[in-house]
């Protein structure tokens, strides 16, 4: 009698261990999906430009310019150097094609800023620094010989911008 009692009481046990077992061998899969969709840090905002908006100045150092809208939940995860891995992120300037970021480094700050480095992934060639200030991010973007940058227009709009360094201004 007791070795049935004994018995019947390992047998619950073996099925939550194998419900265990089972639900952590399903969700596995989840985890471990590295080919995840990328996401764009950016978009491109597509506004007519107000009767009352300052136009910029032409630059003769721009060669082309855009204005653009971060994904800001993206952005957040982007800056916290905790957030490891990365999901994949990419970036398209004017090409149309989509660069993606492999970062090398993320330094955060307590007063919600952060520095973020990296390369590009292949096909594409290149580097990438962006200083990130709440919702706002400026940096410099080197593809192959091509140099881009963001800046911050006004009211938290950013602009995209490819440069000419032969005709760029000393800082």
């Amino acid at each position: 009698m007791t070795f049935t009692l004994h018995r019947l009481n390992r047998v619950p046990y073996r099925h939550l261990l194998l419900v265990g077992l089972l639900g952590c061998l399903c969700s596995f899969p989840v985890w471990a999906d590295e080919r995840q969709t990328p996401k764009s840090l950016w978009q491109t905002v597509l506004t007519p430009p107000a009767a009352d908006q300052q136009l910029t100045p032409r630059r003769p150092w721009v060669l082309r310019d855009r204005e653009i809208a971060l994904d800001l939940p993206l952005l957040q995860v982007l800056k916290d150097a905790g957030a490891r891995p990365h999901p994949r992120i990419t970036i398209e300037l004017f090409d149309g094609a989509n660069h993606e970021l492999d970062i090398t480094s993320t330094i955060s700050r307590s007063n919600d800023s952060a520095i973020i480095r990296g390369t590009f992934k292949p096909p594409s060639r290149g580097d990438f620094t962006f200083v990130v200030n709440g919702s706002l991010l400026v940096g410099t973007i080197q593809l192959g010989d091509r140099l881009y940058k963001t800046e911050h227009i006004a009211n938290g709009r950013l602009r995209l911008l490819e440069i000419d360094p032969e005709k760029m201004p000393p800082d």
